[in-house]
């Protein structure tokens, strides 16, 4: 068995090495295994969305499993699925074992493959993408190895380029125009899926996201794919571009670039399939009281009207002082429709027009 300790995530043990990240995306450290413990949410998450997913004999592959820590995790704890648990690095191969044999998985098996051989012999019903930074350069290949209708789920942490603090970076990583400011977030979220759809489009397949949030130091997407040209035409019409006036903070959208719209393009469709997250259960999670947050957070999320408006640019606009959020947005859905967002604790998102959320934000503060 190779050095570390073992831990307990979920209802899973899991063997780690001594030498791990607990905060934030960490460093790699030569001649080590890379371990986050912060990314347990993440493991939860996937955990949860498989279980109501709840499709039987699924087959499944961890593109870049590490320690093997969600693989596992997934072969252990989410019922009837077969687990290919793949890492290139032959210096993880010993933690993958040991933990498959830890949980004593029968539905396990370790793979040492760079992951481009792997999808170009092997395809699945869920595939699982988390590299360290940025997934641009596996995307095209995760998707070969997605069966039809299969489920993509991809993570992103290079949070700088996508949320428009390196913005040269974004551009050449993702050929996208960032936004700054307090869409920031939203916006990196947007253009992942943006990348991940425009990949997709090159194999005349379409996607629909089910899942896709910003959380601590990522972003995380899970889609759905979907066969066929009219689906990839469906998913094409749903990427645009944004005008953004900082001033005003009028914003609007459009499906075509020009000199008026240069931010983007976004993918500006639904970010949640909310009958799924429903479904979804934090019992037994490794965070479970976070996951009951969330989970609430992204059930009540309206995600169909990009982009969100935050009490800070409001005041600064109004120079009134920010109101209770809920009692803020509690007001717009008297004559519209509005909730919190997951993105910031300060930001709403709303189908009403920017006069009428002006006006109403100006009677809330002298309320």
């Amino acid at each position: 068995m190779p050095p570390g300790a073992v831990i307990t995530e979920g209802r899973t043990r899991i063997l780690v090495p001594e030498t791990r990240s607990r905060g934030g995306p960490g460093r790699i450290e030569r001649g080590s295994v890379f371990f986050n413990e912060q990314m347990a949410f993440n493991r939860d998450v996937s955990i949860m969305l498989l279980r109501a997913l709840g499709r039987p004999d699924m087959t499944v592959a961890d593109a870049m499993t590490a320690t093997g820590s969600r693989a596992v995790r997934i072969a252990n704890e989410v019922p009837s699925v077969e687990v290919t648990a793949n890492d290139r690095d032959p210096g993880a191969v010993p933690y993958i074992e040991a933990n498959i044999e830890l949980n004593g998985l029968g539905n396990c098996r370790a793979s040492n493959m760079d992951m481009h051989c792997l999808f170009s012999d092997s395809s699945y019903d869920y595939v699982d993408l988390d590299p360290f930074g940025s997934p641009s350069l596996f995307i095209q290949s995760a998707i070969r190895g997605c069966r039809h209708g299969g489920v993509l789920a991809v993570t992103a942490t290079d949070t700088a380029p996508l949320d428009g603090a390196q913005a040269a970076k974004c551009r050449r990583r993702y050929q996208c125009e960032p936004v700054r400011g307090h869409m920031c977030h939203e916006g990196g979220l947007r253009i992942l899926l943006c990348n991940i759809a425009r990949e997709m489009g090159k194999f005349n397949r379409g996607m629909r996201p089910i899942l896709a949030f910003y959380s601590d130091h990522y972003y995380r997407a899970y889609v759905r794919v979907e066969e066929g040209t009219a689906a990839c035409d469906r998913m094409l019409s749903r990427l645009g571009y944004m005008k953004y006036d900082r001033e005003t903070l009028a914003r609007e959208t459009s499906e075509r670039y020009d000199a008026e719209h240069p931010l983007g393009p976004f993918w500006l469709g639904p970010l949640f399939d909310k009958e799924l997250i429903s479904r979804m259960s934090p019992e037994g999670m490794a965070e479970e009281k976070r996951c009951i947050k969330e989970l609430a957070l992204w059930k009540d999320e309206i995600d169909s009207v990009p982009f969100l408006y935050d009490v800070s640019e409001l005041s600064r606009l109004t120079k009134v002082s920010p109101p209770n959020l809920e009692e803020f947005v509690a007001m717009l859905n008297e004559t519209g429709h509005a909730s919190k967002t997951h993105f910031s604790p300060t930001s709403f998102v709303t189908d009403l027009p920017l006069k009428e959320i002006i006006e109403r934000y100006v009677e809330a503060g002298r309320r």
